[in-house]
């Protein structure tokens, strides 16, 4: 089987294409079905509150829960929404449904960034923290956002990251894998001596001299190795789930690149329904039939990108 402009993403270990309309959309729904739908949906006879109440209800009893240990998360949620339904066999199906729907979107989410993060190069993994002589939560938030969306439309920064706090001073942070090309970094970077709160010891760690003196302190730790990223995405999706923090990206961070693929190429279908194409790793790139050359960070570089 060839493929034309399939959809290629790498996975952390093998290479995956997915051909075109293998997973056809939805027909959306015409703007008077909704309306339609809408009016429906507001009936709801043995519930104490219109659905749109619920669901932001139990938005903000989900973050909250998160805290919380796993076996008392629902409860908890339960508890919150209870006076919202008129019946408990409701309110529990609700619940039920809707955690599932939270879980769901959250693998997505991280699938979604595993492949962002495998088709780019990165540099750093990052940390900034909030400092109260500088700043307000707020202008910290707020400036640190502008500087680095400023770095991103103007020097071609990249980062994808995720605001949390500390779990000891509940002190604001923002940690991000960065991608800074060459000659684009703002400041100095200088390695300073200061004390490891957590582990109780003195460490040695880059600082940003630019971000030091705007925004407090902060930390560039090298990124070497393969290693080096995987453990620095599961640190932003670990405060990803405990914080409900929705993730941060900043430049250009295409999910697949596009690709004809030859037969010999494939190894096997996989995948729901056999609909994806497991590739070799060292298949040929085919850019609408001018051969590329065989799959490397340099010939991925120079394919069409897509989400």
């Amino acid at each position: 089987m060839h493929l034309r402009a399939a959809k290629v993403y790498f996975d952390g270990s093998h290479y995956t294409a997915i051909p075109p309309n293998a997973f056809p959309h939805r027909k959306k729904k015409s703007k008077t079905a909704k309306k339609e739908y809408k009016q429906k949906e507001e009936i709801v006879p043995n519930s104490n509150s219109p659905p749109n109440v619920q669901k932001e209800k139990f938005e903000t009893a989900y973050k909250e829960s998160l805290s919380l240990p796993k076996k008392e998360r629902k409860s908890y949620i339960e508890k919150r929404l209870a006076d919202t339904f008129s019946n408990e066999e409701e309110l529990k199906t609700f619940v039920d449904e809707n955690i599932e729907r939270a879980k769901t979107n959250s693998i997505r989410r991280i699938v979604r960034l595993y492949r962002k993060i495998n088709l780019q190069k990165w540099d750093y993994f990052v940390t900034f923290t909030y400092s109260n002589e500088l700043h307000t939560e707020e202008s910290f938030r707020k400036k640190l956002s502008n500087t680095l969306k400023h770095l991103v439309s103007r020097k071609g920064w990249k980062y994808v990251g995720v605001w949390e706090r500390g779990g000891d001073t509940d002190r604001l942070h923002f940690h991000g894998i960065f991608h800074i090309p060459k000659d684009s970094m703002i400041g100095k970077i200088v390695e300073v001596e200061d004390y490891d709160t957590k582990n109780h010891r003195r460490q040695k760690i880059l600082q940003n001299t630019h971000f030091l003196k705007h925004f407090g302190r902060n930390d560039f730790r090298k990124i070497c190795l393969p290693d080096d990223v995987s453990s620095a995405v599961k640190y932003i999706t670990k405060y990803m789930e405990k914080s409900g923090e929705k993730l941060v990206y900043g430049g250009k961070l295409p999910t697949y690149f596009l690709s004809d693929i030859l037969e010999e190429d494939i190894i096997c279908p996989i995948g729901v329904d056999d609909r994806k194409a497991l590739l070799f790793d060292n298949f040929m790139c085919i850019d609408e039939g001018t051969i590329m050359g065989n799959v490397s960070p340099e010939i991925i570089e120079q394919m069409p990108k897509c989400n």
